[in-house]
This record gives C-alpha cells, sequence and structure tokens, in this order.
C-alpha cells in the first residue's frame, strides 16, 4: 500500500479536521457540491462526514456517467439492438442501468438481444475483427475521461477498415454541467439548497486540466478545489474551500497536483478535438437538456456513427417517478429521502441509476452503512 497509506493516515485527518472546525464561523453554512462519484465514495467509505462541523455539508453531484444518463438513452440503444444484425458491446454497469417502464439492456439480453459485456474499447474491436459479419456498435459512455479511449478506437477502427464498427456516443462534458448547475434556479435551488463552492473531478482533471473551471469560477463567484479521491485528498479541499469562502475568493485551486496539471493532457485532448464535436445540447438524467454538454462524431466519421448509420432518433422518455434519483443527481436530496431506498431499492434489486452504478451515491450509502447513520440522526 505505498504511496496509499500515507493518504489515508488517520491521525492526519483529525488534524485537517481540527483546522476545519476551527477555522469555519458559526454564523454562516457551508455547502459544497463533491461532483464526481468517486469522492461520494470517499466521503461515505471512510466517514469523512463524521468528521465535519454540524454547519459543513457535503452535497452530491452529478457525478457518475451511468446514474446521468437519461432513460431515453437506453431506450434508444435497446431499439438498436432490435436489429438482429446488431451486436452492442457495453460496459457492467449500463445491463442493469434503468430505461422507460422498466426496460434495461438486461433485459433486453435475456430475451435474447446480442449484448456483449466489454472492459475497454479493445474487446469491441476484437469483436469486430472476428464477426466481419455483424454490425457491431460499441456504447460509448463517460466523461472526459474515457472519450479518449473512444477516438483512439476510432483511429483503429479506419486504419484497419473495420466497416462494421461503430459508436452510440454519449461522452459527457463536465464544465457544462457545473455551469447548468449554477447558472439554472431550477436546477440550483431546488429543496432550497445553494452551493458555496465544489470539489472539482479528479479523472477528468488529468484530461482536461484545471483551465475550463476558471471561467466557471470566475462568472458565478464560486470556488472550486481539484481534488484526488483519497480521504486526506477530500478533507483538505474541504479546509481549502472554507478559506475561500472565509476570505471571499473563488478562485480554482489544484489539490491534486500529483495528477492534474492546469493544461491537463494535450494529447488527449488533440484526439478528442479530431475525432469529436460538441452536440448543441444533451440530456442529463436529473438536470434535463443542457447545452454544448455532450459530444458527437464529427461528419468526417460518420461511417461510425451508430447514431447515423441506423437512423437512430431521439427520444424523450419520462422518469419513473417514484424514485428520486433526478433530485439526488442535482442535489436536491440524500439517498435516504427516497422512499424506495433500501426497500425495493437495493443493489441486487435497483430501481434506479444512483443503485446501479458502482459510483452512484445510492450505492455509496448502502455499501458503506450511511444509510444506517442517517436513519440514527433522524427525528423520531
Amino acid at each position: 500500500m505505498k504511496y496509499a497509506d500515507e493518504f489515508r493516515d488517520q491521525a492526519i485527518a483529525q488534524r485537517i479536521a481540527r483546522a476545519i472546525g476551527a477555522e469555519v464561523s458559526s454564523q454562516r453554512a457551508y455547502r459544497f457540491m463533491e461532483f464526481c462519484g468517486g469522492h461520494t465514495h470517499a466521503i461515505s467509505r471512510y466517514g469523512l462526514e463524521d468528521l465535519l462541523p454540524a454547519n459543513v455539508r457535503m452535497i452530491h453531484g452529478p457525478g457518475c456517467p451511468v446514474c446521468v444518463l437519461p432513460a431515453s438513452r437506453i431506450d434508444m440503444a435497446i431499439r438498436l439492438v432490435d436489429r438482429p444484425e446488431v451486436t452492442l458491446c457495453v460496459y457492467g454497469d449500463l445491463l442493469r442501468a434503468p430505461g422507460s417502464q422498466g426496460q434495461s439492456l438486461l433485459r433486453a439480453k435475456a430475451l435474447g438481444a446480442d449484448i456483449r459485456m466489454v472492459y475497454s474499447t479493445l474487446d469491441a474491436i476484437r469483436l469486430a475483427e472476428q464477426a466481419p459479419s455483424r454490425e457491431v456498435v460499441f456504447f460509448a459512455i463517460g466523461f472526459e475521461t474515457t472519450t479518449p479511449p473512444t477516438a483512439v478506437m476510432i483511429r483503429i477502427a479506419e486504419r484497419k477498415r473495420l466497416k462494421g464498427l461503430s459508436v452510440f456516443c454519449n461522452h459527457v462534458l463536465t464544465p457544462s454541467a457545473m455551469h447548468s448547475i449554477l447558472e439554472n434556479p431550477k436546477i440550483r435551488d431546488t429543496g432550497g439548497i445553494p452551493i458555496d463552492g465544489f470539489i472539482g473531478p479528479a479523472h477528468v482533471s488529468t484530461i482536461i486540466g484545471t483551465q475550463p473551471y476558471e471561467p466557471l469560477a470566475e462568472q458565478f463567484g464560486k470556488p472550486i478545489v481539484i481534488a484526488g479521491f483519497e480521504p486526506l485528498d477530500v478533507m483538505q479541499a474541504i479546509l481549502m474551500l472554507v478559506r475561500q469562502v472565509n476570505e471571499d475568493r473563488y478562485e480554482v485551486e489544484n489539490q491534486y497536483s500529483r495528477a492534474v496539471t492546469r493544461e491537463g493532457n494535450r494529447r488527449a485532448k488533440e484526439e478528442v478535438s479530431q475525432i469529436f464535436e460538441p452536440r448543441e445540447q444533451f440530456e442529463w438524467r436529473g438536470l434535463g437538456l443542457v447545452p454544448n454538454s455532450g459530444l458527437k462524431l464529427k461528419r468526417a466519421y460518420a461511417q461510425f456513427d451508430a447514431e447515423t448509420r441506423f437512423a437512430i432518433h431521439d427520444l424523450r422518455v419520462a422518469d419513473n417517478p417514484a424514485c428520486e434519483c433526478c433530485a439526488i443527481l442535482r442535489g436536491a436530496k440524500r439517498p435516504v429521502e427516497c422512499k424506495l431506498f433500501g426497500t425495493v431499492c437495493t443493489p441486487e434489486t435497483p430501481i434506479g441509476s444512483c443503485m446501479v452504478s458502482s459510483e452512484g451515491a445510492c450505492a455509496a450509502y448502502w455499501t458503506y452503512g450511511r444509510v444506517r447513520d442517517e436513519q440514527l440522526r433522524r427525528p423520531s
């Protein structure tokens, strides 16, 4: 555990917690949104909220790609695999992600659709090579972290002339979603929860760097601290946010300097910019249609675009009205405030995307027992 234990030192965590307690003002509340699902799990796994003063609240944001994928995109994929010539390659979490009316890719697979779970884009390439008569479609999903491998896959497919391989693109952009949360009062203040600052995503920032967040901090006057996933990373980021709020500063600070730079990964960004371009808008579960928040293949690569190849049309479908995932994803509610949580909705029988994905807030609460802690705090 070399280079990991150093970031899980209990004594240092308590020291940072004492510093936070000493520096917060008793006259105000501090409400910070952690945007990344990895941070949500770190907070729950290590019980970090128990170390914070009562007036410092962590708000779980839309930082899980599977969670924010709308039901309409699942429905579109299910329609795609209704075609007998199509083989759909997906990551594991996606299989149980909910579409509309109880649909899922796992159910479609059980009914005979050719859906394969893969671990990387290379698996899809190998499958396309082994089955040249099939239409192999890769369900591309994720934030900026997973977009470069999809771009490289398309490069390889072009070089190898894999005419049967295409991409159903669902890559989304983090800064655009943060902008939407801050700009749209229906999202920002739903449930009466304003946001005083952000813990910015770690893996995403290794690709895009810290620079894209600077206009957000300036425009909305909100501090942003990019943080790693270890407990001391998160605690230090909270301390940095508290200090910015106290000093009335709104800057982008980089706690995760061991992996993130201001410029990010230039090679990865170049690959993505050559293959993809922004969509005018893209739907996020919980946020609705967000301008310039999704990617699509450029016209030069239309032959690899499944939406173009199969004439897939956008859908608009309603979410399960009993599920509170949409409110949880925008920070308006916590998992335990959903009536389904822990009853009919568990990891074994998930109803909402926040319980399906390993990065979801509901999965974090369930896995690390936060449900019990929250229930004990409820008034009788």
